[in-house]
């Protein structure tokens, strides 16, 4: 039998474009849930929206190692940019997942998640490799055709970064709010809702997992693109587009 791969993600339209594409599709649901199970680029997969915040995305992280026994995950989605030099439009590859609303101190100290003795969840490095080149093929690969909706929504030369990224159960739209995120964790590239619950019960269950977010936002008051067309015209296609070169270089089990 050869890999299951879980591909999850927070939004509908962030999963629309790997959904058309899925083969022989099959849909379950659980937990109020649909988990859509298929083959995509000759490999089997289960693609599901867990919804947004932590706990959702914990939930469905659970589901996808405990029912469906899935040897991998990739979580993909939208993020808002932290770090100086990161655009709209840039995609990233997470290396380290954190919650920056994590606070049990004093009894802990801040952000370390209680009896686990770790604040920071590593992914998977093989995992996050072949998404780090997967994402720089993509990028390449789809530019043309993403060109016409690049140009409309004010981007140029989308990049590929790798790091940490920070999540918390609270959408950060602010100025004041990014600076003490910024502070607080300055090597932080980007913040969003789910990945660092993903990676918590991805620890717990021993089940390699990466995240790749596309930069939707400046995460602060600043005017930014539509959300809904960009999640519809770049984020959901270019991620499809990642998340397909990444298992197209998977060798068979």
């Amino acid at each position: 039998m050869g890999l299951r791969f879980a591909i999850v993600a927070a939004l509908d339209e962030e999963l629309r474009t790997l959904h058309a594409a899925l083969l022989a599709a099959v849909t379950e649901h659980h937990a109020g849930r649909a988990f859509h199970r298929g083959l995509l680029d000759g490999h089997e997969v289960v693609l599901v929206r867990s919804g947004i915040g932590k706990v959702a995305a914990a939930a469905t992280a659970l589901l996808l190692a405990d029912r469906y026994g899935v040897d991998a995950l990739v979580l993909t989605g939208v993020a808002g940019a932290l770090a100086p030099g990161i655009s709209v439009g840039d995609v990233i590859v997470a290396r380290e997942l954190l919650q920056h609303d994590m606070d049990a101190s004093p009894l802990f100290p801040r952000h370390e998640v209680p009896l686990t003795g770790r604040s920071r969840f590593p992914t998977d490095v093989d995992l996050g490799d072949a998404l780090v080149t997967a994402a720089r093929t993509a990028l390449a690969a789809e530019r043309i055709g993403l060109d016409s909706s690049f140009a409309a929504l004010g981007i140029d030369n989308p990049r590929v970064h790798q790091g940490l990224v920070v999540s918390g159960d609270r959408f950060v739209a602010t100025a004041i709010e990014r600076a003490a995120l910024r502070s607080e964790l300055p090597d932080a590239l980007a913040v969003e809702m789910e990945g660092a619950a993903v990676a918590q019960i991805c620890h717990d269950c021993d089940l390699p997992f990466a995240v790749l977010r596309t930069v939707s936002d400046r995460s602060d008051d600043s005017a930014s693109v539509d959300f809904s067309r960009f999640i519809a015209e770049i984020a959901g296609p270019l991620g499809a587009a990642v998340v397909r070169c990444w298992l197209r270089g998977v060798e068979p089990a």
